[in-house]
């Protein structure tokens, strides 16, 4: 034997093993009743989805605004607005899908509905971005950019933006 192995180092006393090593024997959480889940909610209201939508619609705007502003050129702010185009319109997609009844079935019908909302939203980015040199006279790849990351970024700003919790 060459030395102490592994579990040796972590199960002798006075010794810190990983995280992972330890047994945890607390029991599990308890559900919460109605009442503690409808605090809860009150207390952290739900982030609506179009909430966000409409936060990066006015982002996209907005910085198609300062990039006209800045540059005088129309082809930069228009590629500004697609890119911000190409985040929000798969949103809409997505954010449809997601809060129809049908896909709040079950848990398993919400999962699968999820996985299938998300390939459309992708597979139409992807279209949008190759239809982009086609529908966009004078476009910049890089403003196209700045307007599609900065809207799919507004995620944080939308979770500082949220509405505040009913107060009783």
């Amino acid at each position: 034997m060459l030395g102490p192995s592994r579990n040796d180092a972590a199960n002798s006393p006075g010794t810190q093993g990983s995280p992972w090593d330890e047994r945890d024997d607390s029991p599990p959480p308890r559900p919460l009743t109605r009442e503690e889940a409808q605090a809860l909610r009150e207390r952290e209201p739900p982030l609506s989805p179009w909430r966000v939508l409409a936060v990066q619609c006015g982002v996209g705007v907005a910085v198609a605004l300062i990039a006209l502003l800045v540059t005088g050129r129309q082809g930069v702010a228009w590629s500004v607005l697609y890119g911000a185009v190409t985040v929000v319109v798969p949103g809409v997609l997505m954010a449809r899908g997601m809060t129809s009844k049908l896909s709040s079935v079950s848990p398993g019908n919400s999962a699968v509905s999820f996985m299938l909302w998300e390939m459309v939203k992708i597979g139409v980015s992807v279209v949008m971005l190759a239809l982009a040199p086609k529908l966009v006279p004078g476009l910049s790849w890089p403003a196209l950019l700045v307007g599609l990351v900065l809207c799919m970024k507004v995620y944080w700003l939308a979770l500082l933006w949220r509405p505040a919790a009913n107060k009783r």
